[in-house]
């Protein structure tokens, strides 16, 4: 029987489901949370999901005692934390049917958990309406986010992906037997796989969770964002063609001449900062200067 047959029983907290025959599918119009995301596609599945869990009528009950107590009291705390408990394995169900796509299990559960929080936190019972119809959305419009803001930007080969996963724990491993950072080739080692595939999956890290332009530069005080550094023209750019074009004639002038040219026109110091520097008279740096450029040109006409 498919994973997708599978009835959720609340008192199995370990998540482990028993199989029955899945029931005709239900809508989950009742109560639908404000930031489940649901395109069409991904509305189908939510139903679906929400039409093979059962077994979970008493937490109305629940609720309803816990909306008659006063927020904050040590009452409240306890039977909000059994309302969590008592719909893990929903969360888990959930966490599963998103895992094989290449996000460590762990970390869906986890994600499909801190949903059933927001769904246990913001469901209204004064509505009257059933709570795994706000649950259910709510849990994987959870997952949903993470992996849009957690996964990869660009098509990225399966085998890479699980090579890349597999690299952080090899290396914080091999960190501490070693007492040092490991190479690829210790990595590719312990992996069991060709460096150049640990290469490609470093390389192919870069593309999972690109951060955004918009977003704070990390390691700075300030709270400028990435695109705060972008867009300014940097002056210097321009020279370094001109500096490659005559780099060769360069090497051919005498070693004052060549100092002189290169603190004028590539340090951008003005006459009298080079004769200062080169302990000569501003005059002389200009004839110096007129000498090598006419040299140059003539040397650069005849190449």
């Amino acid at each position: 029987m498919r994973d997708e047959d599978t009835v959720l029983d609340p008192a199995d907290n370990d998540g482990a489901p028993e199989t029955t025959d899945q029931p005709e599918p239900t809508g989950i119009t009742d109560q639908t949370p404000d930031d489940a995301e649901q395109p069409t596609d991904d509305a189908e599945e939510t139903i679906e999901t929400a039409s093979q869990v059962s077994g979970y009528d008493d937490v109305a009950a629940l609720f309803t005692r816990l909306a008659a107590t006063e927020s904050g009291t040590d009452a409240y705390t306890t039977l909000r934390d059994e309302l969590i408990n008592r719909c893990i394995p929903l969360a888990d169900h959930i966490a599963r049917k998103f895992s094989g796509r290449g996000e460590p299990f762990d970390d869906l559960t986890q994600v499909a958990r801190v949903g059933l929080v927001h769904a246990v936190d913001r469901f209204d019972v004064e509505r009257g309406s059933n709570f795994l119809s706000f649950a259910v959305p709510t849990i994987m419009g959870e997952v949903r986010r993470y992996f849009r803001d957690n996964t990869w930007a660009m098509r990225v080969p399966r085998r890479v992906k699980e090579t890349h996963l597999r690299i952080g724990a090899a290396v914080d491993s091999l960190s501490q037997t070693l007492g040092r950072s490991p190479t690829a080739k210790e990595i590719a080692a312990e992996l069991d796989v060709d460096p150049d595939e640990v290469t490609q999956a470093v390389i192919a890290g870069n593309a999972y969770q690109p951060t955004s332009i918009d977003a704070a530069s990390a390691g700075r005080d300030t709270d400028a964002s990435l695109l705060d550094t972008l867009g300014e023209e940097e002056s210097q750019f321009d020279r370094v063609e001109e500096y490659v074009a005559i780099r060769p004639l360069l090497d051919g002038l005498p070693e004052r001449e060549r100092r002189i040219l290169t603190m004028r026109f590539f340090e951008s110091m003005t006459q009298t900062q080079i004769a200062q520097q080169m302990g000569i008279s501003q005059m002389h740096v200009s004839r110096i200067l007129a000498k090598t450029l006419a040299r140059l040109r003539e040397q650069s006409s005849r190449e």
